[in-house]
């Protein structure tokens, strides 16, 4: 069976990642007063942007791995 678990999770961080760096991006930031001035939104996107990346990387050399 050719079920790879890391290609919807790779997906759904990168598109997470995408929406939370967006809104990141696109905030007052007088809302970062509660955070130490830190954009706590966008560097979490960033960081689930990176990871849903790295997944579908995997996946994708995992795929090309088990072709003959």
């Amino acid at each position: 069976m050719g079920l790879d678990i890391r290609w919807p999770i790779g997906i759904i961080f990168t598109i997470y990642g995408a929406i939370l760096m967006i809104y990141g991006k696109t905030l007052d930031p007088s809302a970062f007063e509660s955070s130490l001035g830190v954009n706590i939104d966008l560097w979490w996107g960033l960081a689930l942007l990176v990871f849903g990346v790295f997944m579908g990387a995997l996946a994708y050399r995992a795929s090309r791995r088990s072709q003959p």
